[in-house]
């Protein structure tokens, strides 16, 4: 199933053709944050879903893999607390790209305990491509932005994600 988003560039925007509407006011909703940050998602992973559909990745098997190609070993746990998944939801996740023969499971170097995750040939070849068309997908959907201004989205999104925590004061 695939969804076509509109995408408005002005803050009162037009009726759609034909049904004799006013105009549509938009502007309340266009100077919220989390109405234009939601619209350039959903368009961004609009695109995302059809470039990764040739690979059969949605957005978090691309993420999982994703970090399992950059942290060769990294662990279910540590998987969880860099994407935020739960515990659960992340098995399934990690079952159904085994099952592809996507990963490769070895025992972790450092906790006898663990297993670290690692990606198999078929896993690399896969994120090689995916990863490569990802970053093209970037580059398109980002275009309307010169590389100063791409920068500084990025950096001020990181900014509300993932914010900077003062340093604890010192105690005397």
């Amino acid at each position: 199933m695939r969804r076509r988003i509109r995408t408005f560039s002005r803050a009162t925007t037009e009726a759609p053709a034909g049904n004799g509407a006013s105009p549509i006011d938009t502007s309340f909703l266009e100077s919220l944050l989390g109405y234009n940050a939601r619209r350039a998602a959903l368009t961004i992973i609009e695109a995302f879903l059809e470039r990764m559909s040739v690979y059969g990745l949605r957005p978090v098997d691309f993420s999982v893999l994703s970090l399992i190609t950059h942290n060769p070993g990294i662990t279910s746990r540590q998987l969880c607390a860099a994407l935020g998944i739960l515990p659960p939801n992340l098995v399934k996740l990690v079952a159904d790209l085994d099952k592809r023969g996507l990963l490769v499971r070895k025992q972790h170097p450092d906790d006898g305990r663990a297993i670290g995750l690692h990606l198999s040939a078929d896993g690399r070849k896969l994120m090689r491509e995916a990863e490569a068309a990802a970053r093209d997908l970037e580059d398109r959907v980002s275009a309307p932005l010169n590389a100063d201004e791409r920068a500084t989205l990025m950096r001020l999104l990181r900014k509300i994600y993932k914010p900077e925590r003062p340093a604890p004061e010192a105690t005397p």
